[in-house]
């Protein structure tokens, strides 16, 4: 099987490109455009592999992605290339709608086109995996409920509200014109590699330099973290077995409040790298003033993928945090190269 991955020097692209590789005998073809958050650093054990290629091409640019259709013939795409950073989304919107929107329908269009011209088999097993997000649904603010396949969309960033557009272009190309789509939308995902502008890398490479550790508001907000190589074996079950015309919500069963969360990597850090002061670093915690229109909980059912296609997740988010902090403080060169560019953990999504 031939899969054409978007995005794939992401965070959770590149998971998907390690775990493509290493776990089975399928061919890859990653297209990234390499912005700031793009790394081919986090491909280095799968970049000499036969079974793997890369094409730095933008998925706005639609005749460069035909002629890379043609050329690699692919069985499946599984569309991850995406702006993603809610606080970036806050300060310029125009990317998130240039990439996420435009991007994904000029992307739609290159496949419709290329799954027109294949033969009636080629046809059927063709398979377009568009991965999106529960923040298209909105907030779960002062309920208990989850999120599952069928909560209305109510996003409230332009970042969600740009990825609730695409979702929508998908379905309407499945509904239309019959492209065999389907649909992910998953929690917080937390692991190795992780950029290091979100919370998690974000305050651990902080501790680790002594600097503040930024909280949003009272920290009281609530995510559902999903562990990244999870999410990764995931998405390939799905792009193999997940039936077209669905959508699947892909959750780690792990809702914890920021504060929780940030409080947790400061133990971890206690106990394998000391402050050489003596501190704990929970002392390092800033209270910071909240984003602008900031969701309070957002939480998962992913009771569908479980009973239809047999996915459960198989870190807790205990086991998780303390791989992730161990590969950060194992990598800390690959943190360095990433921040050399034009990142420097600054506060973003602030001056709207």
């Amino acid at each position: 099987m031939k899969i054409l991955v978007t995005g794939g020097a992401g965070f959770i692209g590149s998971a998907v490109v390690r775990h493509i590789i290493q776990n089975t005998e399928h061919e890859v073809l990653n297209v990234d455009k390499l912005t700031y958050a793009g790394n081919l650093e986090s491909l280095t054990s799968v970049d000499n592999n036969e079974r793997y290629q890369f094409s730095q091409t933008d998925i706005c640019d639609q005749v460069e992605l035909e002629k890379l259709f043609h050329e690699f013939q692919p069985d499946a795409v599984m569309h991850l290339a995406a702006e993603s950073h809610v606080d970036r989304s806050i300060d310029g919107p125009a990317a998130f709608i240039q990439t996420n929107i435009v991007g994904t329908y000029s992307l739609l269009e290159a496949a419709r086109k290329y799954w027109l011209s294949l033969s009636v088999e080629a046809k059927e097993a063709f398979r377009f995996h568009h991965i999106s997000t529960d923040e298209v649904y909105g907030d779960l603010e002062g309920t208990t409920d989850l999120f599952t396949e069928t909560t209305p969309y109510a996003p409230s960033s332009p970042y969600s509200a740009s990825k609730a557009s695409s979702d929508h272009l998908v379905r309407a190309w499945q509904r239309t014109y019959g492209l065999p789509t389907i649909v992910t939308n998953c929690s917080n995902n937390y692991g190795p590699y992780h950029f290091p502008e979100k919370l998690i890398p974000l305050v651990i490479l902080n501790a680790l330099d002594a600097k503040p550790l930024p909280i949003y508001g009272k920290g009281d907000q609530i995510r559902d973290w999903l562990f990244v190589e999870d999410h990764a074996r995931a998405l390939y079950q799905v792009v193999t077995e997940g039936v077209v015309g669905e959508t699947y919500n892909i959750g780690g069963h792990n809702e914890k409040q920021n504060i929780e969360v940030v409080k947790t990597i400061c133990k971890i850090l206690d106990e394998l790298k000391p402050q050489s002061t003596g501190q704990k670093y929970e002392t390092l915690i800033t209270f910071v003033k909240d984003r602008p229109g900031h969701d309070l909980r957002y939480a998962i059912d992913a009771a569908k993928i479980e009973k239809e296609l047999g996915w459960t997740p198989q870190e807790t988010f205990e086991t998780g945090i303390r791989k992730t902090v161990a590969w950060y403080l194992n990598n800390l060169d690959w943190c360095r190269r990433v921040q050399d560019g034009s990142y420097q953990r600054e506060r973003l999504g602030v001056n709207a």
